[in-house]
């Protein structure tokens, strides 16, 4: 239960952390690859605020992948609690151990001390994370913390200054290995300025027209360069339109893999039209499209309704 810091990072220099995400086919600047870096060297969380599907989630995947380890997940909701990201017991099992003892009179007197040991506990993510024996760090996804209520945003600012979980009937845990913690929040709401104070902050804003096709480029095998950029046309395209819903990185790619599974080399309006549903969510979206100027959308022009 003891904390430890024999683990040594690999990233030396920033060009390390660039090369890492570059090896996974994350188009990474150098912002992020510097906050990065400064995350292991401090060993600090990162908060990535952006807007849904710029590809904060996926730093994540990349440095779990990198590393070698783990990625655990902590999906917030609202009205999530900490029974539900630290640990629970295994009630059906206790009950079960109950009833077994019962029937066994040498057993009676110390079942109930028994029944709270480490083979009743499951570990939600949060103990799961401060658990895990290495060699090296998990990487902890606290993803969306801003849809959870702000009573667990709280909850969370002992677990991220000490890294330790206490469990009233086993103990206090410390992490072995200091889980490197990443944050996502799509600001939905502001988060709380402690929280903050705690984390390393970037804003991942949506990708430059040169980006964005290297990301398609690198994301979607087999793509050819001018469908990559005809697709980033559009999408820098519609994202300066007030849609309820801009479409994010992830719908980039998502419209690049239905293009080339539908083996359209060329986007005409109609593919655009045919296809929203892959770039748009809502209803309303969807029917504003149709009333653009498609014809300059698809040349990169500025569109109004």
């Amino acid at each position: 239960m003891t904390a430890s810091s024999a683990w040594q990072h690999p990233f030396g220099r920033v060009d390390d952390v660039a090369a890492t995400f570059d090896a996974h086919d994350y188009v990474a600047d150098r912002p992020l690859c510097l906050t990065t870096k400064l995350a292991f060297d401090l060993g600090k969380p990162i908060l990535l605020e952006g807007e849904a599907g710029v590809g904060k989630t996926e730093v994540a995947k990349v440095l779990a992948s990198a590393l070698d380890t783990p990625l655990i997940r902590l999906q917030c909701y609202e009205g999530l609690d900490a029974s539900a990201a630290l640990y629970e017991w295994n009630y059906a099992r206790q009950i079960l151990a109950i009833r077994l003892a019962e029937a066994d009179e040498a057993r009676r007197s110390e079942i109930d001390s028994a029944i709270f040991g480490p083979e009743f506990l499951f570990e939600r993510p949060l103990l799961k994370a401060i658990r895990h024996p290495g060699p090296r760090p998990a990487v902890l996804l606290i993803d969306e913390i801003d849809r959870a209520d702000e009573e667990f945003e709280a909850f969370l600012l002992e677990i991220l200054s000490d890294y330790q979980i206490t469990v009233p009937e086993l103990g206090t845990f410390s992490a072995v290995h200091k889980p490197c913690v990443i944050l996502t929040s799509n600001r939905t709401r502001e988060l709380n300025d402690a929280l903050k104070r705690r984390c390393l902050y970037l804003w991942i804003d949506y990708p430059a027209p040169d980006k964005e096709r290297d990301i398609i480029t690198k994301r979607v095998p087999g793509i050819d360069r001018s469908l990559a950029e005809a697709v980033t046309r559009v999408m820098q395209g519609l994202r300066a339109v007030d849609f309820y819903k801009r479409p994010g990185v992830a719908e980039a790619l998502d419209w690049a893999r239905a293009l080339l599974g539908l083996e359209i080399g060329r986007i005409v309006p109609e593919t655009v039209l045919e296809t929203a549903g892959v770039v748009l969510k809502y209803r309303d979206d969807i029917s504003r499209l149709g009333k653009l100027d498609l014809d300059a959308l698809l040349q990169g022009k500025a569109i109004e309704l």
